[in-house]
């Protein structure tokens, strides 16, 4: 069983900052990849930041105010967000691929923090 747990999210005014954390938990033996997805209502969920190995990609209208991180030790995945806009309001959501202790390999999600950009 394998359990990612987001935290951070609130409401905030435009221009302020927040980071969101993700705890992954349970029988794990490697995270490969590891990203954060958001969705605004009426909208898909679209990838915001991805980071494997030494390697982060970011979709355009966050680079330059968002950094994505993870503390391997702690299975812990970060993303750092400044300047924030009304437009970034959505529920933010962490994904890893993992493989088991089992050996089995799929991706994971957490349960989704909301994030509101409001004056």
């Amino acid at each position: 069983q394998v359990q990612l747990v987001e935290s951070g999210g609130g409401l905030v005014q435009p221009g302020g900052s927040l980071r969101l954390s993700c705890v992954a938990s349970g029988s794990i033996f490697s995270i490969y990849t590891m990203a954060w997805y958001r969705q605004a209502p009426g909208k898909q969920r679209e990838l915001v930041a991805a980071i494997t190995s030494g390697s982060t990609n970011y979709t355009d209208s966050v680079k330059g105010r968002f950094t994505i991180s993870r503390e391997n030790a702690k299975n812990t995945l970060y993303l750092q967000m400044n300047s924030l806009k009304p437009e970034d309001t959505a529920v933010y959501y962490c994904n890893a691929g993992i493989k088991t202790l089992n050996g089995g390999s799929r991706q994971y999600w957490g349960l989704g923090t909301q994030v509101t950009v409001s004056s």
